[in-house]
């Protein structure tokens, strides 16, 4: 099975179908949202076209293909509007014989790790930064931000496909990847 990763949308309707466009392109099965989806939050500019209503109407309308977790800019409030569970603080997923922890990262991430071995999975968003690595305890992904990525790097989202992790921009680039072994 095919999963699309993506994180910190902030409430940017531009990238978002940017990001539906890539997932229909990518013929993945499932969308994981790391959080943040909504809001931009007090530390973010403005994301180009930010609307958060059509926002929560688009991720509404493929809400059966759409896993989810709390991100420290998405609130009560916002999952009243929104028609999937998303106010978890991590989730798990199997996949290939190995669990992956799904969380925004400002809780669980590289310096605070929830307690995973060394076929395990940490997948955050968080740091707006992509990362695809092997710890010594788990493998540590961040796909990035589709709408305000940081340190220069380019918009992205993740795919996980036959035990191989790609992190893309929006041309297809690969810009980091990893096998997990």
């Amino acid at each position: 099975m095919k999963l699309f990763f993506i994180s910190d949308i902030h409430g940017s309707l531009y990238y978002l179908n940017k990001a539906i466009e890539a997932f229909h392109m990518e013929k993945a099965a499932q969308i994981v949202i790391l959080g943040d989806a909504l809001y931009h939050g007090p530390r973010n500019p403005l994301p180009k076209d930010y609307n958060p209503k059509e926002v929560a109407s688009i991720l509404n309308s493929l809400k059966g293909k759409i896993i989810a977790v709390r991100g420290n800019c998405d609130s009560e409030v916002d999952q009243m509007v929104i028609e999937y569970p998303m106010m978890a603080d991590y989730s798990f997923i199997l996949c290939n014989n190995r669990r992956i922890f799904l969380t925004h990262g400002h809780i669980f991430n590289v310096d605070n790790p929830p307690k995973l071995t060394g076929n395990d999975v940490l997948v955050h968003g968080h740091t707006h930064i992509p990362v695809a690595e092997k710890t010594k305890d788990f493998y540590l992904i961040n796909p990035g931000s589709i709408s305000l990525p940081k340190e220069n790097n380019p918009n992205t989202y993740g795919i996980l496909e036959n035990n191989k992790f790609k992190i893309k921009d929006f041309q297809g680039n690969i810009v980091k990847s990893i096998i997990l072994e």
